[in-house]
């Protein structure tokens, strides 16, 4: 049972809770994870960036104007200054635009080809290669123990469940994110037509956002949150809430030999303190990627 997992207190810990969660009915086996920095590599930038940078420099070689847009000149000449001084959301917007007009099944698509094609921009491996292997061994685990697996990420939900199944075994419908907004309409033959727009509907799924969609997109109270930054922190609370066994897992990124050392921060959450702190101060179960994982990365 989870192998890639050294023996200690972490690894006993999530143990336990999987053989007290048996005691539940399955009905109540249910587990959320985040997914940037918590299933998969978010360094040097989130994978979703990666996608957007990559369809702008291809809508800029097509038509080299795109540039004059201050926005996008950001993003293409990697200007992380510019992109700080204008804003991450007025970026994120703009990029947005991007794929506005298309539809559901297009954006797919696209997500795929990208998918397939792209490689980690220090790493070059391909993008498959980023998922935390431990962590693929956990879902199995829950799932061998008939626990109900969603994933409740601040990125993109159609982005997410583009690739949730082939990464992790988890159905589109159990993804929920960042939420565009969609407009219906009728091509020229009459026919329905759903096309996504520029706009997010409601929050960015960070913070309490995360918990609020748990509950009105998957109807079910988590007992098991795994998360790694201060955008998962009231998801991980709500998690050990309850009146049953329960589980509250963040994954510290001390790791710069086999993947990056850093702190854990959200892009859209104000914080004062670690999160790691945080972790520790209300009862949290940390795992340290450098001490508690044989290996980070499938071979």
């Amino acid at each position: 049972m989870l192998p890639s997992w050294r023996r200690g207190a972490t690894r006993d810990a999530v143990i336990a809770f999987l053989d007290a969660a048996e005691q539940l009915a399955p009905a109540q086996r249910v587990a959320v994870f985040d997914n940037d920095g918590t299933l998969w590599c978010e360094k040097p930038t989130y994978v979703q960036y990666d996608f957007l940078e990559d369809a702008l420099k291809v809508k800029a070689a097509a038509d080299p104007s795109v540039h004059d847009r201050a926005e996008y000149a950001a993003v293409l000449d990697g200007d992380w200054a510019a992109i700080q001084q204008l804003g991450l959301e007025r970026v994120a917007m703009a990029l947005l635009e991007l794929f506005a007009g298309v539809t559901p099944e297009q954006f797919d698509a696209n997500v795929v080809e990208f998918f397939n094609r792209a490689r980690h921009r220090v790493l070059q491996v391909p993008l498959a290669h980023l998922v935390y292997q431990p962590m693929l061994e956990l879902l199995d685990e829950l799932r061998r123990r008939r626990f109900t697996v969603f994933i409740v990420s601040g990125g993109g939900t159609e982005f997410v469940r583009a690739i949730s199944e082939a990464l992790y075994g988890v159905q589109p419908e159990a993804v929920v994110g960042t939420l565009v907004e969609y407009e219906f309409l009728r091509d020229d033959r009459g026919a329905p037509l759903l096309v996504r727009t520029a706009r997010v509907l409601g929050d960015a799924n960070e913070g309490a956002a995360k918990v609020r969609s748990i509950q009105t997109q998957l109807g079910r109270r988590p007992i098991l949150a795994v998360g790694n930054s201060a955008g998962d922190k009231e998801m991980l609370e709500w998690a050990l809430a309850g009146d049953t066994p329960s589980l509250a897992l963040l994954l510290d990124h001390d790791d710069e030999a086999r993947e990056y050392r850093y702190a854990s921060v959200s892009a859209t959450v104000e914080e004062h303190e670690a999160i790691t702190d945080v972790g520790r101060r209300l009862g949290w179960t940390i795992i340290s990627m450098e001490h508690d994982w044989e290996r980070v990365f499938p071979d």
